[in-house]
């Protein structure tokens, strides 16, 4: 199984946010998405970055003054930019990559999710759970096969 199997599954759409939107502006897409990740993209669509969850609660936790003192009207919340954030160094997925690699890859780079990118486009990002259920229904198709050829019985799909 591939990356781009799972795509095909859960579909293609990408939430991106721009690098010059501020923290409480990423907060507000994640939580209208119900998403953990926005990636950072210029503005020919190219890859900045990306700003996770974790990231904007890092912000806020570390150096977000607003989150003690109260806010004034005319101050946004949590007023950095998304650009000083997100990370840099973005590890991507190919949609040809096996099932198997990018569970390592994540797991090893202990990251959560990972943006697809194939001929050089983004075309899509996998999570962790993603990773995690297409593996779960690989292996029970597996093993369900398996066990119907040890007993010598035919199994359905």
């Amino acid at each position: 199984m591939t990356i781009k199997d799972i795509l095909d599954k859960k579909g293609s759409t990408v939430i991106t946010i721009g690098p010059q939107r501020t923290a409480h502006d990423a907060i507000r897409v994640l939580c209208a998405n119900r998403i953990g990740a926005l990636v950072v993209t210029g503005e020919a669509g190219e890859i900045l970055g990306i700003v996770t969850e974790r990231d904007v609660l890092h912000e806020c936790g570390d150096r977000c003054s607003l989150m003690v003192e109260p806010a004034r009207p005319e101050t946004p919340l949590c007023p950095t930019l998304v650009q000083d954030i997100m990370t840099k160094s973005v590890i991507i997925g190919l949609a040809s990559d096996s099932l198997d690699y990018v569970m390592g890859v994540m797991t090893q780079n202990r990251i959560r999710h990972l943006p697809v990118l194939e001929d050089k486009q983004l075309i899509g990002i996998v999570s962790i759970g993603d990773v995690v259920n297409a593996h779960l229904r690989e292996t029970t198709y597996e093993n369900r096969m398996l066990k119907g050829y040890i007993q010598g019985v035919a199994t359905a799909e």
